[in-house]
């Protein structure tokens, strides 16, 4: 498949908003892994701490605890691996266990973060976010939701690559749902050729998310979005999106094959 590559999530947290508690056990979330990439993942995406609107902050230890497990588990298994998460201390264990990327929703702003990417001489994956998970959600708001976003994440890659990241290493993501009402969501979507063109590979993260039950009010459930996800995926690859991070793999890669035999790449 030439299009868009597929990240898979895999939480082992007990409060994510979709599929919190479902895989809280290492052996549980290493089993979940490895379906994944029977499934087509190219990239597994391990997280142990949850960045869902209102979501309490978790220790270092305990974050290391639960996703070191579960990455020396799947680190054989023949995808690409990255950690999700905002400390630094987090993501040097992740990297040592086997993980080649380092997906920061923070986008390197905490202290030490650019100088052990550096040292990590990983990949890294630059998001977006309004505050932190606890209060991105309460009133967000923006003069030019694009133009803001699109200066951050160009700040935040010129902020790297000063403490050593070489631009190769870059992916950045514009955060949809991470401090963003449904009209700055539906702006950032429609500008993804906008983000495309600063250069990086673009990560699409938009599957399940809450925004899609304000344009479908019967979609209250994040189980109930999965044709919303299907539909955000599609979007993203014609639009310039390097990478889809998803929580149904098989039926995207399905989509995203369709997609392509169309001749839509």
């Amino acid at each position: 498949m030439t299009g868009p590559k597929v990240m898979g999530i895999v939480n082992v947290t007990p409060d994510s908003f979709s599929d919190g508690g479902r895989f809280r056990t290492s052996a549980d979330a290493i089993a979940h892994g490895l379906r994944l990439i029977a499934e087509g993942a190219d990239i597994l995406d391990i997280g142990g701490e949850s960045t869902r609107p209102g979501a309490a902050p978790v220790s270092q230890a305990e974050e290391i605890d639960r996703v070191l497990p579960v990455i020396e588990g799947l680190a054989g298994a023949g995808a690409i691996l990255s950690i999700d998460t905002m400390k630094p201390a987090v993501a040097r264990a992740a990297v040592g266990a086997g993980c080649a990327i380092w997906n920061d929703v923070n986008a390197l702003r905490a202290e030490g973060a650019v100088e052990t990417a550096s040292d990590l001489n990983c990949g890294v994956i630059l998001m977006h976010m309004l505050g932190d998970p606890r209060s991105m959600q309460t009133a967000p708001a923006y003069e030019d939701v694009v133009g803001e976003v699109i200066a951050f994440l160009k700040e935040r890659a010129a902020a790297a690559m000063a403490a050593g990241v070489l631009r190769d290493s870059i992916w950045t993501d514009p955060g949809v749902g991470f401090g963003k009402t449904l009209s700055h969501n539906l702006a950032l979507l429609r500008a993804l050729p906008d983000f495309a063109a600063l250069g990086y590979p673009v990560v699409l993260g938009a599957s399940r998310k809450s925004f899609l039950k304000a344009i479908d009010p019967t979609a209250a459930d994040p189980a109930d979005r999965f044709g919303g996800s299907i539909a955000l995926a599609t979007w993203g690859a014609a639009n310039g999106a390097a990478c889809v991070r998803v929580h149904d793999v098989k039926d995207t890669v399905q989509a995203l094959r369709v997609w392509e035999a169309l001749g839509t790449v």
